[in-house]
C-alpha cells in the first residue's frame, strides 16, 4: 500500500512540485519516498512507500525494469506475484531478480508480456503508473474492483495523477474550481461517482479501466480491460449447476485461496470483525489456514442499538482469535469529524467513516495489514433493499407503465399532497418503467425535492445510463449497479481512505476476481429465499461458527450521528457550518432550503441524511 503521483509536460520546478504531491500523501506511505524524472523531465514519477513486501530497498520505487525501459509507480498489492513470478523464470524471461517484491515481479512481466497481458494475469488491488522510455507512453491502470484511489487531470494544461486528489491540488498554480454540476449525484448519494471529481478537469479513472497518454500527453485515451457487468452477464448466462452445497463448498474453496493470497506480508496481519457474516466468514476461514492465532480488531458503542462488540468477541472466542477491541463515545467522534475533510479530500458522507477510521486506528497500533469483509451484500444479496425492490416491482408493473407515468406527472405536481413525504414519495416512484429504474428514482427522489444545490443541472453517470434488463433477475441488476456505483464510489472510498490516513493497508478477499466471478454464476434462489439473504456464504460460514451464534438482526456499521448532532458539541460545530451568511457568501448551496432542512431536524426531529451530506460538504469548502 503506497501512494503514487506524477505530471507530464511541465519541467518547470518539477522536482519542488512532485516533492510536494509527495508530502501531501505522506500517510499512504510514511516508510520511503522516491521521484524519477525522464531525461527532459516531461514525465516526472512520484511515490510514498508503505513497506508490506520486501522491506529492503530492493523494493523501493520508483521502479525500473532490469533493460531500463520501463519504469513504475504503484500502489496495492499483486497476491498472486509468487506465480508470476515463477513463471517468468521457468519462461527464462528473466535471469534472476534483485529483491522479491511484487513490484519487480510487475514491471518485468510487463517488460517480458506487455501490458494488456500482464494485467490480464494479475490478481490484486492496485492504481499503477507505467511509463514506457522507448515509447514516450504514460499508462495509468485501476484494479478490476476499484479498491485503489486513481485521480487524473489537467491543470495549468498540464497532466497530472495521483492516489490523492490533494496532492494534485498542491500542485503549483492549481486553481480547478468546484464543479457544481456534479453536486446533484452528491447530494443523492453522499459520494461523488467516477468518473467525476469535486473538481473540474480532474476526473477518477473507472474501476478496470487504462488509460494511455503519448507525447505532448493532452489527449488520453481510456479503455477497459475488465468489467464488472460483463462479469455478470457472462456468469448469468452460465449458471452454477451444481446443487447448493457443492456451491458452498466452490465458494469456501476460492475464498480460501484468496484468503491465504492475501495472508501474505513481510509485517503483522489481523482482521476487522464486525460480527457480521463477511467478516466472520473472512476470519473465520483466515484462522482455519494459520498455525498462529490470527489478530482480530472490533469496536463497539455503549448504546445497544448500535453495538455489536459483544457479538464479535463471543465469535472471536469460539474461533480462538487474539481480539481487541476499542469502546467509542461521542467524544471521539467529535475528536474525528474535523479530520474527515482532510482524510478524504472531496465531500464524503457516509457516517460509518468515523467508526472505520476509529478502528483502523486502533488495528493500526497492532498490525500494518488487515483483512476486511467488505464485498458480501452486494454479491449475495444481503441488503434489505434487494427484497423491497422487487416487491415494489412485482406491485407496480401490473398497471401498464403509460398510465402510470401520467399518474406520477399530475400527483407529483398536485399542491395537495406536497406536504405529505410519503404520497410524495409514492407518486414519484410510480414513473419508474423498470426495477433498475425504480431502485434509481428511490435514491434520487428524496434529494431532487430538496434542491440543495443552486446549480440544478447532473452529469449523466452509470445509473441513469443503466441499461435496464440487462439482467433477467431485479435483485441480480440492482446487486450489479451497487458493484458498480455504491460499492466502488462509497464502501472501498470509505475503507481505503480512512485506513491510509494511519497508513494501515487494507485488504478485501470477497473483491478477489475469482470470487467475483463465480458470485454471479450462483443462482439467486442459492443466495436469497424470501428475505434472508446471502444463503450460500451462510452456509460456508456455519462449517466454523454455529448458526446460533449469528442468527440475530444485522445493526451495521453505523453511528448514532442523529443524537449526537443534538448535543451542544456537534450542534454548535453544525451551526457554524450551516451559518446563512456563509452559505449565501460562498454561492453553491441554497441557504434557504439548507435552513429549511435544519431547522426541520432541530424542532421537528425529522432527520434527512442529506443533512450529513450538508456538513460535510461544508466542511470540505471551509478546511479546502
Amino acid at each position: 500500500m503506497c501512494g503514487i503521483a506524477g505530471f507530464c509536460g511541465n519541467p518547470v520546478n518539477w522536482r519542488e512540485n512532485i516533492e510536494k504531491m509527495n508530502r501531501r500523501m505522506y500517510h499512504r506511505g510514511p516508510d520511503g519516498g522516491g521521484v524519477w524524472a525522464s531525461s527532459d523531465a516531461s514525465v516526472v514519477l512520484g511515490h510514498r512507500r508503505l513497506s508490506i513486501v520486501d522491506l529492503s530497498e530492493n523494493g523501493a520505487q520508483p521502479m525500473r525494469s532490469a533493460s531500463g525501459r520501463y519504469v513504475c509507480v504503484f500502489n496495492g498489492e499483486i497476491y498472486n506475484y509468487r506465480r508470476l513470478r515463477d513463471k517468468l523464470l521457468k519462461e527464462k524471461k528473466v535471469t534472476a531478480f534483485r529483491g522479491t517484491s511484487d513490484t519487480e515481479v510487475l514491471v518485468e512481466a510487463i517488460e517480458a508480456y506487455g501490458v494488456q497481458e500482464t494485467i490480464r494475469h494479475c490478481k490484486g488491488m492496485f492504481a499503477i503508473a507505467l511509463f514506457d522510455d522507448q515509447t514516450k507512453r504514460l499508462t495509468l491502470i485501476r484494479d478490476r474492483i476499484g479498491e485503489k484511489p486513481l485521480y487524473y487531470g489537467f491543470v495549468n494544461g498540464h497532466f497530472a495523477f495521483a492516489s490523492d486528489i490533494a496532492s494534485i491540488r498542491a500542485l503549483d498554480g492549481f486553481d480547478n474550481p468546484v464543479d457544481e454540476k456534479v453536486l446533484q449525484l452528491y447530494f443523492i448519494h453522499g459520494y461523488i461517482p467516477a468518473p467525476y471529481s469535486v473538481y473540474k478537469d480532474i476526473c477518477k479513472l473507472d474501476a478496470g479501466c487504462m488509460l494511455e497518454l503519448d507525447a505532448p500527453y493532452r489527449e488520453p485515451r481510456i479503455s477497459a480491460y475488465w468489467s464488472v457487468r460483463e462479469a455478470a452477464v457472462y456468469g448469468q448466462a452460465h449458471p452454477f449447476q451444481g446443487s447448493r452445497q457443492e456451491a458452498a463448498d466452490e465458494l469456501e474453496r476460492l475464498l480460501k485461496a484468496s484468503i491465504r493470497e492475501q495472508m501474505v506480508a513481510d509485517v503483522p496481519v489481523g482482521a476487522f470483525l464486525s460480527a457480521g457474516i463477511d467478516s466472520s466468514t473472512v476470519v473465520a476461514l483466515m484462522q482455519a489456514q494459520s498455525a498462529q492465532k490470527v489478530r482480530s480488531f472490533t469496536i463497539g458503542m455503549d448504546d445497544p442499538a448500535y453495538n455489536e462488540a459483544v457479538y464479535a468477541k463471543e465469535i472471536a472466542r469460539h474461533l480462538g482469535t487474539e481480539h481487541t477491541e476499542l469502546y467509542i463515545t461521542a467524544d471521539d467522534a467529535r475528536e474525528v469529524i474535523p479530520k474527515l475533510a482532510g482524510i478524504f479530500g472531496e465531500p464524503f458522507a457516509d457516517s460509518s467513516q468515523i467508526p472505520t477510521y476509529l478502528v483502523s486506528r486502533m488495528t493500526r497500533e497492532y498490525v500494518t495489514v488487515s483483512l476486511s469483509g467488505d464485498g458480501g451484500d452486494e454479491l449475495f444479496c444481503g441488503y434489505t433493499s434487494y427484497d423491497s425492490i422487487g416487491r415494489i416491482w412485482g406491485k407496480m408493473r401490473r398497471c401498464p407503465y403509460g398510465i402510470r407515468r401520467l399518474a406520477s406527472s399530475l400527483l407529483v405536481g398536485n399542491p395537495l399532497i406536497r406536504n405529505n413525504q410519503i404520497l410524495q414519495t409514492k407518486a414519484y416512484l410510480l414513473g419508474a418503467k423498470s426495477p433498475e429504474h425504480l431502485y434509481e428514482l428511490s435514491n434520487a427522489q428524496e434529494a431532487s425535492n430538496l434542491r440543495i444545490a443552486l446549480e440544478t443541472s447532473a452529469y449523466p453517470y452509470k445509473h441513469n445510463s443503466y441499461p435496464y434488463g440487462a439482467l433477467r433477475d431485479p435483485q441480480n441488476s440492482i446487486m450489479l449497479m451497487d458493484m458498480e456505483v455504491y460499492h466502488p464510489d462509497d464502501i472501498l472510498v470509505k475503507v481505503d481512505r480512512a485506513a491510509m490516513a494511519v497508513s494501515l493497508e487494507t485488504r478485501v478477499p470477497m473483491l478477489d476476481k475469482d470470487v467475483v466471478e463465480f458470485a454471479w454464476t450462483i443462482p439467486m434462489a442459492y443466495k436469497k429465499q424470501g428475505t434472508d439473504g446471502k444463503l450460500v456464504l451462510k452456509d460456508v460460514l456455519y462449517r466454523y461458527v454455529p448458526r446460533e451464534m449469528m442468527d440475530r438482526p444485522k445493526k451495521g456499521f453505523s453511528i448514532p450521528v442523529t443524537q449526537w448532532l443534538r448535543e451542544p458539541g456537534l450542534r454548535g460545530w453544525a451551526e457554524s457550518l450551516l451559518d446563512d451568511s456563509l452559505i449565501r457568501q460562498q454561492g453553491i448551496l441554497n441557504a434557504d432550503a439548507v435552513a429549511r432542512i435544519w431547522r426541520d431536524f432541530i424542532e421537528n426531529g425529522n432527520w434527512r441524511i442529506q443533512i450529513w451530506y450538508i456538513l460535510m460538504f461544508q466542511s470540505w469548502m471551509c478546511g479546502e
